[in-house]
């Protein structure tokens, strides 16, 4: 006659299989994970397509916030200030203001947060995505839906 097992015992099979189950998923969960858009970055001039600026990229509670680190443009007068900003940024120096805050990781992409355009004082609804081998990030700013936007390409800082 076979011999069952008791309920008990079942569950701590099924438990124990669950765990080995995972476990063994784990690696393949990680490989998948995208390139990290944590560190040093340059943004890219639309104009001339010469880097301008260093944005540092930190995790904070699970949001991306970009803080301006400094300016590659030659001539730049150090202390230059956002005198189109609104609000609390408005005359504030740029070298330590935050630009990008409050996107989240959707499984996709970096998304639901903002960014401040610091030439022209207007904030933009942001995505962020990092290039799989983690050289690049396509920032795209827009108002209302992505849509209605335009892409901006940073290159990581050497």
């Amino acid at each position: 006659m076979p011999r069952t097992l008791a309920p008990a015992h079942g569950l701590r099979l099924l438990l124990a299989l669950a765990a080995l189950a995972s476990l063994s998923a784990r690696p393949a969960a990680l490989a998948a994970q995208p390139s990290s858009p944590v560190g040093t970055w340059h943004t890219i001039s639309d104009v001339d397509g010469k880097p301008r600026g260093i944005i540092s990229i930190r995790v904070t509670e699970g949001e991306l916030v970009g803080t301006i680190a400094g300016s590659l443009v030659p001539g730049e007068p150090p202390g230059k200030r956002c005198t189109l900003c609104s609000g609390a940024r408005k005359d504030q120096p740029l070298q330590g203001m935050v630009i990008l805050s409050g996107l989240r990781w959707d499984g996709e992409a970096w998304s639901g947060g903002e960014v401040l355009d610091p030439d022209t004082g207007k904030t933009y609804r942001a995505t962020a995505r990092v290039a799989p081998d983690g050289k690049s990030l396509a920032l795209r700013g827009f108002i209302g839906v992505a849509l209605l936007g335009r892409t901006q390409r940073w290159v990581r800082a050497p």
